[in-house]
């Protein structure tokens, strides 16, 4: 099936006389009628439900659907984004390990790999995505456990070369993560161009209304642990935790996101709550028309903005004169996303007198939903870093995050105009 029609079709498929509608499985445990039923599902001889921490029929169905769209072979969903990038690296990397990470992902992401997770043992390079390979591959080290970007970075708007970061991480044995929350799997497919793990912030574009958090990873069963055991010893030497279960022999393909669900979601719980995973589902079936919509309005916007004499630079791989525009087009044809970054004449001061006189772009600490919304990060989601660090990750100190939504472009336009003849 086409995509329009797997965010429709995909996921819940009714029997006769069931709802057609995805029902809302709102119950934390599971009935079974002996003893050794429920004892089969603890040692993973049977699937099945026994403790919505773990797993709920609800999101099952939902993440079924983005796996689809993905061209996945198995997908989970988890309580937040972030939730979804920490479970997806700490899966296959543990205290002594080694992670490297583009520069340019979000402040949020950068905070967990390269202090969080630090306190965990858990070693991570930042890189330039830009940089030569000859200097990126000076980054890997013998206990590097995997490569982590984001598609387009958040707010940085850089556009990764998936193909090359794929190759560069396969050379040295180990999978490619990509965070894909900002081109949504309606505008790009990382699996087609290499990438071995995909990682969402449903919250954004999936959901698209701003009304539930949550997060999704997706596994494309290209990457074979099995073929480098001492590397991924979680994944390929028994776990004791499970009666000495090894993931790769028990499970395949289906290896990496069992091991998430039965030992990460059961020892941290992250779980989407059911309530929030049949929200996604609403929004997932108005995806595609939205991301069009959005993908327009954002183009129009970019076009704008760069003819304004107070604007000082654009940043949009939709624009012909943006750096990112040839890989924006190898990568995603049909178009990038919603959001632009830019920045005034006036500087950082001017972003926050701009961003107080907008009347429909709301001031919000979100990105990627109907209504346009403006951020300036360094102010606010990235307000822990200095100048410095600002620059190394790609969100310059005027930077201005703004985030068309699907309203007619022309009020969008005008509001931005207004509010700039006060500047």
């Amino acid at each position: 099936m086409k995509k329009e029609t797997i965010c429709i079709q995909s996921g819940w498929k009714p029997k006769n006389g069931e709802p057609r509608i995805l029902p809302i499985y709102q119950s934390t445990t599971y009935k079974y009628e002996t003893s050794e039923q429920m004892g089969r599902l603890f040692d993973l001889e049977e699937s099945g439900y026994f403790y919505t921490r773990l797993q709920n029929p609800t999101n099952d169905y939902v993440a079924q659907k983005i796996c689809e769209l993905e061209g996945g072979v198995a997908a989970m969903l988890t309580s937040s984004g972030q939730a979804a990038n920490y479970y997806a690296v700490f899966n296959i990397a543990e205290a002594g390990d080694h992670v490297i990470m583009s520069s340019t992902v979000y402040g949020g992401t950068f905070n967990l790999l390269t202090c969080t997770m630090k306190k965990m043992g858990i070693e991570c390079t930042v890189v330039d995505p830009d940089d030569t390979l000859e200097n990126l591959e000076k980054a890997f080290r013998d206990n590097t456990k995997c490569v982590f970007a984001e598609t387009i970075a958040n707010p940085a708007l850089v556009v990764l070369d998936i193909e090359k970061f794929a190759n560069l991480a396969h050379s040295h044995n180990v999978p490619l993560i990509v965070d894909n929350t900002f081109a949504t799997p309606i505008n790009c497919n990382p699996f087609e161009w290499g990438a071995d793990i995909v990682t969402h912030s449903t919250t954004k574009y999936m959901d698209g209304h701003a009304m539930t958090v949550g997060g999704a990873i997706v596994d494309s069963g290209n990457f074979d642990w099995a073929k480098y055991p001492d590397k991924f010893p979680g994944l390929c030497y028994p776990d004791e935790s499970y009666h000495g279960v090894t993931y790769t022999e028990k499970f395949g393909k289906g290896a990496y996101i069992t091991k998430a669900t039965v030992q990460l979601m059961r020892d941290l719980g992250s779980i989407q709550a059911p309530q929030n995973a049949f929200l996604l589902n609403v929004g997932l079936e108005t995806l595609p028309l939205r991301m069009e919509r959005h993908c327009a309005n954002a183009q129009a916007v970019a076009e704008f903005l760069e003819a304004h004499e107070k604007v000082a630079w654009v940043n949009y791989p939709g624009l012909k004169s943006n750096k990112y525009h040839e890989l924006a087009m190898k990568y995603m044809p049909k178009g990038t996303c919603g959001v632009i970054s830019f920045g005034l004449k006036g500087g950082r001061e001017a972003a926050g007198r701009l961003m107080d006189k907008l009347q429909l772009a709301a001031i919000v600490t979100h990105v990627a939903d109907a209504r346009t919304c403006v951020l300036h990060p360094a102010s606010h989601t990235h307000r822990q870093m200095n100048d410095e660090q600002l620059i190394e990750a790609g969100v310059a100190p005027d930077l201005i995050r703004f985030s068309v939504g699907i309203e007619n472009v022309e009020d969008i336009i005008a509001d931005l105009e207004q509010a700039l003849a006060q500047i």
